[in-house]
């Protein structure tokens, strides 16, 4: 295909800045797919069936109250700024260069933790593949730490050398999001047609209980939906953005709805929920499952599929981040080494490069000593507040530029005011999920402590993002 110019990004001052030139080669399939990766994760349909079938109901509840208002949001404001740097340019036009910065920090530093997180889940998934021989790694820290850096330095590699090979990692991944569930669904209704169901569904055990640690379980739920406002970080790199952004989003949110909620119901009707219960329990519940049915073949099968989920899942969201210090760069607020295009690939590869080796340095500190643990467990703490914190700043951006009447034309139903009701529902689902997230689990050992963690290490990360737009503030006036 031809190469084609990018759209010059909106200054701050309002004025057209000279843009890089950036290659268009995410198409209809190629945007689907990385919805795909990035937010359908076999990991919650094992943690919403260890919750039982009350699960099922909250689903709808986060579809509802996060993903219908969050996919609206990133479409209307897609459409109307289809700029590279997606949320960076939303919160910059609605609120200026300061929330836009803290904006686009606070979502680059609260995904720091998610690399090593994913990939080492991954690594324990890819030893279930080899059975006996694959279990004297499993308590190996060389092991998960060689998993995580092979695979963010491939991927590292491979979206410098162009996007049009790290979109094909991020396809080729995605199967192993949706073909798990696929096969689980399968799989369930050969038990339920020989064995009937192994958990009984009635309007009791729909229900869900209402308490505080049910709710703190919803609100994690919740967020199972969220992601689907990376892509848009690549706004100049989406073939015709307006009409291939709303498209792939709306078709791959309907497939992941359905993935979510049948796979959740799938497991539940093949297994009890305790069966599923603990942080892998997808793989022990397919386990468990294929011993029953007598097709142990399958377990290895399986494996490889979520472990390629995973490493997709790093891929999508290092892939489309490292967008947000690109163009931080591009506006002098980080180094103008950020904002460099590869001169033959023309990627964002400095930023590419440095996002990622800070990914190898968290999944290094997230497996190295006990005092090493100790600040990647700080980094932890960091993300549980910070994830959220951006999507406040989304929400409200849509709400003003659509008051502003900056946005008028938009792509879905009920125009202006449905827009500002899709947005305040989003945004107080945020801030609820922003409470819950403080609250310390019931067997915390000092619930004091563990709030003023939290909230203290969330206050040093805005402190740092704060400080680090001054020095870039003084840079550009001086540039």
């Amino acid at each position: 295909m031809a190469d084609l110019a990018a759209p010059p990004v909106p200054s701050p001052t309002g004025g057209a800045a000279a843009a890089p030139t950036l290659k268009r080669s995410l198409r209809f399939r190629d945007l689907t797919l990385f919805y795909v990766v990035t937010i359908l994760s076999v990991r919650w349909v094992a943690t919403a069936a260890a919750a039982g079938p009350g699960t099922l109901l909250v689903w709808i509840f986060a579809l509802v109250g996060l993903f219908l208002p969050l996919g609206a949001s990133v479409i209307a404001l897609a459409t109307r700024y289809p700029n590279e740097g997606g949320l960076y340019v939303w919160t910059r036009e609605a609120f200026g260069d300061r929330a836009a910065f803290l904006a686009a920090w606070t979502y680059w530093m609260s995904n720091l933790p998610y690399f090593p997180a994913i990939l080492y889940f991954g690594a324990g998934s890819a030893l279930v593949a080899f059975g006996r021989h694959g279990r004297g790694l499993a308590a190996s820290p060389a092991y998960y730490i060689g998993f995580a850096v092979f695979w963010l330095v491939v991927i590292i590699a491979l979206n410098v050398r162009g996007i049009e090979a790290g979109k094909w990692l991020n396809n080729i991944c995605s199967i192993g999001g949706w073909l798990p569930i696929s096969i689980l669904i399968v799989l369930a209704i050969v038990v339920a047609s020989h064995h009937g169901s192994a958990t009984r569904f009635t309007i009791a055990t729909l229900t869900p209980h209402l308490s505080l640690q049910n709710a703190i379980f919803w609100s994690t739920i919740f967020f199972a939906f969220s992601g689907c406002e990376c892509a848009s970080f690549m706004g100049e790199e989406i073939e015709n953005t307006q009409r291939t952004l709303p498209r792939a989003l709306f078709l791959a949110g309907g497939l992941i709805t359905v993935a979510y909620i049948a796979g959740t119901a799938a497991m539940l009707i093949a297994l009890p929920s305790e069966a599923v219960s603990g942080v892998d329990g997808f793989m022990r519940g397919i386990e468990q499952l294929t011993g029953r049915l007598g097709i142990p073949w399958l377990i290895p099968l399986m494996a490889i599929l979520v472990t390629l989920s995973a490493v997709g899942g790093a891929a999508g969201y290092l892939s489309s981040t490292s967008r947000l210090p690109f163009v931080a760069g591009i506006d002098h607020y980080l180094p103008a080494v950020f904002g460099s295009i590869h001169p033959r690939f023309r990627t964002p590869w400095i930023a590419l490069m440095l996002y990622g080796a800070a990914g190898i340095v968290t999944a290094i500190l997230g497996q190295a000593g006990t005092s090493v643990r100790g600040a990647y467990d700080v980094l932890v703490s960091m993300a549980l507040i910070t994830l959220f914190i951006p999507y406040l700043f989304l929400f409200a951006a849509l709400i003003r530029l659509v008051r502003r009447r900056a946005i008028t034309q938009l792509p879905f139903p009920g125009g202006p005011p449905m827009a500002i009701a899709l947005a305040i529902l989003g945004f107080l689902s945020t801030v609820l999920t922003i409470v819950l997230s403080t609250i310390p689990a019931p067997d915390d050992a000092n619930p004091p402590l563990a709030v003023a963690k939290i909230l203290l290490s969330t206050l040093a990360v805005i402190i740092a993002g704060l400080a680090v737009f001054a020095i870039g503030r003084r840079r550009k006036i001086a540039h």
